[in-house]
């Protein structure tokens, strides 16, 4: 069973990743948005192990993108220094102030990921559609 556990790893940061893609220029979200998201709600912390591996991708993933659920930049020692997460947040119109988006409502990330992001599941346990989900837990 080893194997099939590295497997399920795999995907879940392949999840990840193709997620964290989706985000736009001047835009975040949170780990735990992308956990429920993809169907792993209690799962926030795995979302950031996910993104902390993302600079050996050859594509760019935007991981700076991601933050807490309070729109702290909890992963900001993963990018080599202390200001580079900072550093490119603010490069996209994002203002921050010790190290928490103070327009984090505003540029929190509510668009659907209905076509872009096709992992096979198309209803969640409770028979919503996961671009809904993602949706209606973005705008909290």
């Amino acid at each position: 069973m080893p194997h099939q556990k590295q497997t399920e790893s795999n995907d879940f940061f392949e999840k990840v990743f193709r997620v964290t893609q989706l985000i736009p220029y001047g835009r975040v979200t949170s780990y735990g948005a992308i956990a429920r998201y993809i169907g792993t709600g209690r799962s926030a912390r795995m979302v950031g192990w996910a993104l902390n591996t993302s600079h050996k991708r050859p594509e760019f993933i935007p991981a700076h993108r991601v933050v807490n659920r309070n729109g702290l930049l909890t992963g900001k020692l993963h990018f080599g220094n202390s200001s580079t997460m900072r550093q490119l947040l603010e490069n996209e119109g994002i203002i921050i102030e010790d190290d928490q988006i103070i327009n984090f409502k505003e540029k929190f990330w509510t668009q659907r990921l209905i076509s872009h992001f096709n992992h096979g599941v198309t209803q969640s346990a409770h028979g919503v559609s996961r671009s809904y989900d993602f949706v209606a837990l973005m705008c909290h």
